[in-house]
């Protein structure tokens, strides 16, 4: 009754927009005049309301509503008008508005949506982009926690039409929550008169509806799973995310991956399907960071440029040391991008993976310093072009080859763990980023040896 009268003051606010005071004023409303208020309103109003209801009171609200009126607050979810209401919200208004729906209406948004519609509803749902909640279905099947075996054979075989998976059964509480998971397997060989509820066969793993798809895909490398249930923060059961669902998840995240070692954002739709200047805006970002950092090792040249006048083919060299650089650290960037990946090492291993790599990067500079020694020494007229201290030259050569080699490969294995304890992506130390950064020391570090081996001798 409270309702029908507030219902006009409750309109002006509606049209009004004044989401604050609409929020304050259904907290203090028994749910059921909240009901009164929604149920004679338009479906696209009275979506909008009932997102505004706190957690708690929503849930409350959506039992009072009759079942075409539950419906409808449902069917708003995935709606255009819903979708461009959003975007006109300021974002706190917006954050408030999409906060986690109590789980009967997500549940019941999540089987009575066409496929289009689901995809609409689960951003409209508030679970964070590449989250558990974006890959769920609902198709699974909960069982009473107090039948029998017997019973909950005879429950499987009338309810489980059109399920994804009858693999695991979930039993749940009279609120939805979850207790246990039980294999249809165990449940098959129980005696009949054992309540599935006591039926223990394996440790109950569930994730939240808010967990990195990262997270999702360590749970079924951890667990050995075919099928992980997703709840609330209520542990109420959402859906379930199978085997498949993750085999795509770790595809879509590898391609992440490779795009982003490669020294660009991460396209957000298979090649062909993106838009050109959509591709160019995701290459152009890294490969003008990384144009500007080549732009360093132009400047380190010319501060050596009076040397390079004095003996011209020391700039012959340069392509080849700072490509073995380049080379080494591109290496160790994706041995221990992908090592922290698959969980091989973890951010506590850095100073073992320092140690391994100072000392790779050592044993392969000494072999390529040799090879570049050696080039030097044994090629036909070597003293016309390098003058008669051409062993010099080689010896300045093979030193420089070594120190940016070991530079390149610590340097290369360290900025993974370091963009990894920052809480970035270590995907984002890129070959090309390595390259870059390699260049401008290596650059440094050849001028320097040389310098000082080749003074009073060549120049």
């Amino acid at each position: 009754m409270l309702g029908n009268l507030l219902k006009p003051e409750f309109e002006e606010l509606i049209r009004s927009r004044d989401w604050n005071s609409l929020r304050e004023a259904f907290t203090e409303m028994d749910p059921a005049d909240v009901a009164e208020v929604i149920e004679d309103l338009p479906a696209q109003e009275s979506g909008v309301l009932f997102r505004l209801l706190p957690r708690d009171i929503a849930a409350l609200v959506f039992e009072y509503l009759p079942p075409g009126q539950q419906s409808e607050v449902v069917g708003t979810l995935a709606t255009e008008e819903l979708k461009n209401l959003l975007n006109e919200m300021a974002p706190d208004d917006r954050t408030r508005l999409l906060e986690e729906l109590p789980a009967e209406v997500t549940r019941r948004a999540l089987t009575s949506l066409s496929p289009t519609e689901l995809k609409v509803a689960r951003q409209l749902l508030g679970y964070p982009e590449k989250s558990a909640g974006r890959y769920m279905t609902p198709e699974y099947l909960t069982l009473p926690g107090n039948l029998s075996a017997a019973e909950a054979l005879d429950y499987v075989r009338s309810h489980g039409q059109g399920r994804e998976t009858l693999h695991v059964l979930y039993i749940v509480d009279e609120k939805g929550r979850l207790l246990d998971d039980v294999r249809l397997a165990s449940l098959v060989l129980s005696k009949p008169d054992t309540r599935v509820i006591d039926i223990h066969d394996r440790q109950l793993v569930s994730i939240p509806a808010t967990a990195d798809r990262e997270e999702v895909i360590g749970f079924f490398e951890k667990y050995d799973r075919v099928v992980i249930p997703v709840t609330d923060s209520r542990g109420v059961m959402l859906g379930i995310i199978t085997v498949d669902d993750v085999l795509d998840v770790a595809e879509e995240e590898a391609t992440e991956d490779i795009q982003r070692m490669g020294g660009m954002e991460a396209l957000e739709a298979p090649y062909l399907e993106s838009g050109l200047l959509e591709m160019l805006r995701k290459r152009v970002g890294w490969l003008t960071l990384l144009f500007l950092g080549q732009m360093f090792t132009a400047t380190a040249m010319a501060h050596y440029q009076d040397a390079i006048a004095q003996a011209v083919f020391l700039g012959t060299f340069v392509p080849l040391i700072i490509s073995s650089g380049g080379n080494s650290g591109s290496q160790a960037t994706s041995l221990i991008i992908r090592a922290l990946a698959v969980r091989d090492v973890s951010l506590r291993d850095w100073w073992r993976v320092a140690m391994r790599e100072s000392i790779s990067g050592v044993a392969l500079g000494v072999f390529l310093g040799v090879l570049g020694a050696l080039r030097i020494a044994l090629w036909p007229g070597h003293e016309t072009l390098y003058g008669e201290h051409f062993l010099w030259v080689g010896v300045a050569v093979g030193l420089s080859v070594l120190g940016v080699v070991t530079f390149g490969t610590l340097c290369g294995s360290m900025l993974p763990f370091l963009l990894r304890r920052l809480g970035l992506d270590p995907a984002t130390a890129s070959a090309p980023f390595v390259a870059t950064l390699v260049d401008v020391t290596g650059v440094v570090i050849y001028f320097t040896v040389a310098s000082t081996l080749l003074a009073g001798r060549v120049f």
